[in-house]
């Protein structure tokens, strides 16, 4: 009985203690996620370090280096009791146009890059198919040149301009609003340097605000507009309409707070800031106008093929900009409190 008893106590504490393993385990066997670490030791020499225990160090092979890189020593790794280690020159550095591919059999890796400017950033990059890539630009990796970092982020600004429809429908908000060649130059121009403004000052980190704050006040920014632009087709004035270029200064101060927040999002090198606000500017400008043209081209062909345009069918553009901003509205004031 005795024995019986023995057994039986030995089989509770084999239980309970699996019981406090088994989740360990099974995290350990499924999430296959690892701590990593890319280094920039000098000009052109790297160290890529993956932090896995011994047993899983097979798992680890030899990633795929960009054409300039080659490896300075051995290309299956040094391999530690709990590190797997890669060291690699390149003919010229790293650069946010580069891409290391990792051929590793896990989910992912939290990585931390470390640059010799100082700037280090940790993400999570995943398994997408067979392998995990890590595009460097998610990593505050350099431009290369001046030249390059020019080409860079006035891509980036006109990309940004022209797939944000919040703020392109503020700037046909405007469009609408305005009477006048001259006064619609002004008014844009108002608008170009107040988001030039608050946008160099949230790089900057000298002002700091909420993302979605932010987005919602854009939102109201662009209601409010349209209610203007309806008041203007009922005959009222107000100060919208004998001082639009105020309006658009006022409000562009907070656009220029979004365009601020796309750019934090792309996480920029420390040393490439002025360079980066300076070009992403000029994108954001370059789109705009390029929106600005078509709007105007398609308003002169419609006059030029002569179809009738009722009074209401004149209203809808600006119903249908005012009823989306009010969405956007309720939607981000929403999100502040969720």
């Amino acid at each position: 009985m005795t024995r019986y008893y023995h057994r039986f106590v030995l089989f509770v504490v084999a239980l309970v203690l699996a019981s406090m393993c088994a989740p360990s385990i099974v995290k350990a066997h499924t999430l296959g996620i690892d701590k990593a670490e890319l280094t920039e030791l000098n000009d052109g020499q790297y160290r890529l370090v993956s932090k896995v225990p011994s047993r899983l160090a097979h798992l680890i092979t030899t990633p795929v280096l960009p054409e300039k890189c080659t490896f300075s020593g051995p290309r299956s790794g040094e391999r530690g009791v709990y590190e797997v280690r890669f060291t690699f020159t390149c003919k010229q550095p790293l650069t946010a146009d580069d891409e290391l591919v990792l051929p590793w059999r896990r989910e992912g890796a939290m990585l931390t890059v470390s640059w010799q400017n100082g700037a280090n950033v940790t993400r999570l990059v995943e398994r997408k198919g067979e392998e995990i890539s890590v595009k460097l630009e998610l990593f505050q990796a350099g431009s290369g040149s001046w030249i390059n970092a020019a080409k860079r982020y006035t891509i980036l600004g006109i990309e940004h301009i022209l797939s944000g429809l919040d703020h392109l429908l503020f700037v046909l908000g405007l469009m609408l609003l305005v009477r006048g060649t001259w006064m619609l130059v002004k008014t844009v121009t108002a608008f170009t340097i107040a988001h030039s403004i608050t946008l160099a000052l949230a790089t900057l980190g000298v002002v700091k605000v909420p993302a979605a704050p932010v987005e919602a006040a854009i939102a109201l920014s662009i209601v409010f507009l349209a209610v203007e632009i309806v008041k203007g087709m009922r005959g009222e004035s107000s100060l919208a309409h004998k001082m639009p270029w105020l309006v658009a200064f006022g409000f562009g101060l907070l656009h220029g707070l979004g365009f601020a927040g796309a750019l934090a999002e792309l996480g920029l090198p420390p040393d490439e800031i002025p360079i980066a606000l300076l070009f992403f500017n000029i994108g954001v400008e370059i789109g705009q106008l390029i929106f600005i043209a078509v709007i105007l081209l398609t308003i002169a062909a419609w006059r030029h093929v002569g179809l009738p345009i009722s009074r209401k069918l004149a209203q809808v553009p600006t119903y249908a900009i005012g009823g989306l901003a009010t969405f956007w509205f309720l939607e981000c004031t929403a999100s502040i409190f969720t």
